[in-house]
């Protein structure tokens, strides 16, 4: 067996207490987090307030597919952080950092984080996704209806800066600190991509970008590169920008822009990203996104797309996936994990050239028929 070198093995060794510390640091915020849940639900009792108009408590669901178990679960965790070094060893991208800032402000965060806790468990109990709808009603905002609720039961929907600030945190609480990671593998087919060409002639776009989860450290990961982000919500997009430093923010360009009618013009782009927005569209609307994404990317172009796993992606965790829907407010999740996404991309011209799955993600690249 080859000897490893130390500086390789200080680095390994640097990233598995990182990575240990993060997963151990968001499994107690979860299980601190459901601690308080079960004290909601346990006092909502009878004097619950009554769900309004759309509405409706979650109904209590069970698996459909056996669960991993905590082992099995952690083990998988612990394969994407294996992974995950690997492609860092590749030159994919480089050695994660903490993309919550100080000490200070990530213990800050997770202060916030609990003492939203409680608001969430009163949607989750009360059935109430429909507040950020409520609120609009009567202006709109311009914003999609099905866009308008409480996804994830979450304070505010989309549409403040104290909903951008949490996201994150609670994403990574979600997933046990593995999600920035899942997120990153969507790096590896674009670093494949950039060097065959010149990243300053590229022009990239990352459609959803929310707080700019996949922008930021692609702008990181790729020095010469130029990207623009686009998003409905005007608080996320000013969260991702105020996240950059001054080096990738000149690189950086945001818009506030619907997916179902993107502001480039037909075949002017490289290569799109999209990461998480599938899952979240009524199956009617995800055919039209899958079409304008096929829209704008050049004859020979790229499409890089990053979600949920879909059922019998690994068929270990189809249990969990089951959950998701009634536990978290994702009312287009079940159509979903059904969905031919291969059929849909295929309607605007693109064809699955590479399928990967890492933990609950599945990454899947496509190409635009025809040559640049």
């Amino acid at each position: 067996m080859a000897r490893v070198p130390l500086q390789t093995w200080m680095r390994r060794a640097g990233y598995a207490a990182r990575q240990g510390a993060r997963v151990g640091w968001f499994t107690v915020q979860g299980e601190l987090a459901q601690a308080i849940t079960r004290r909601v639900t346990a006092s909502a009792g009878a004097g619950k307030p009554r769900p309004s108009a759309g509405d409706r408590p979650a109904a209590p669901r069970r698996a459909k597919a056996p669960l991993p178990d905590r082992a099995e679960l952690f083990g998988q965790i612990g394969a994407l952080f294996r992974r995950d070094l690997a492609n860092v060893e590749a030159g994919h991208y480089p050695l994660p950092r903490g993309e919550f800032g100080s000490p200070l402000a990530f213990l800050d965060l997770s202060r916030r984080f609990l003492a939203d806790v409680p608001a969430v468990a009163h949607r989750r109990v009360s059935g109430r996704h429909q507040e950020v709808f409520e609120a609009t009603r009567e202006t709109g905002t311009g914003l999609p209806r099905y866009y308008r609720q409480n996804f994830h039961f979450q304070t505010d929907g989309w549409l403040s800066r104290d909903s951008a600030r949490l996201y994150d945190f609670q994403v990574e609480v979600l997933f046990k600190g593995a999600s920035a990671a899942m997120r990153r593998q969507a790096l590896v087919p674009l670093s494949k991509l950039l060097r065959r060409v010149d990243q300053r002639q590229v022009t990239y776009a990352d459609i959803a970008c929310g707080t700019g989860g996949l922008l930021a450290p692609a702008l990181a990961a790729f020095p010469r590169l130029a990207g623009i982000g686009v998003d409905l919500s005007e608080p996320y997009l000013l969260h991702a920008r105020e996240a950059l430093d001054s080096r990738r923010a000149a690189r950086a360009r945001f818009v506030a822009a619907n997916a179902e009618a993107l502001p480039f013009a037909a075949e002017s782009l490289d290569v799109v990203s999209c990461v998480y927005l599938f899952h979240e569209l009524p199956p009617k609307v995800r055919a039209i996104v899958a079409v304008e994404l096929a829209r704008v990317l050049k004859p020979g172009g790229t499409l890089i797309f990053a979600d949920s796993l879909q059922s019998g992606d690994r068929p270990e965790n189809d249990g969990l996936l089951t959950l998701f829907p009634a536990l978290f407010h994702e009312p287009y999740f079940d159509s979903y994990l059904e969905e031919d996404l291969d059929g849909l991309f295929a309607a605007g011209g693109l064809t699955r050239v590479e399928l990967s799955t890492a933990f609950l993600t599945r990454i899947a690249v496509y190409e635009k028929r025809g040559s640049a």
